[in-house]
């Protein structure tokens, strides 16, 4: 499978926003645990990132969508499209993004 068939089937296993919020926390908190992670230059805030990142993502999938994610088939796929949707989603281009994809009505 391409990233190009991927990226639709990733924003289609996150169809409810309920979702996407969920991972937006967990992918920000990630993100944060990193940052501190070097300003501090301490290595143990990079044990919470991938207990947050996924955690997070995990939970929404099994009590918001109720369908498996995507990390376990296609994780570094899994991994960019949850940058990049997170991304999309702070630019304001997300909704725009569902719509092209026909996942969203206009």
């Amino acid at each position: 499978m391409s990233y190009a068939e991927f990226w639709p089937r990733y924003l289609k296993a996150h169809a409810q926003p309920g979702t996407r919020l969920v991972h937006f926390l967990g992918t920000g908190l990630a993100l944060a645990c990193l940052l501190w992670a070097a300003i501090a230059q301490d290595w143990r805030p990079l044990i919470a990132t991938p207990i947050l990142g996924y955690g997070f993502a995990w939970s929404a999938h099994l009590m918001i969508e109720g369908n498996r994610p995507e990390t376990f088939g296609h994780p570094f796929f899994s991994l960019f499209s949850d940058l990049r949707m997170l991304f999309l989603w702070t630019t304001g281009r997300l909704d725009g993004e569902l719509v092209r994809l026909g996942l969203k009505a206009p």
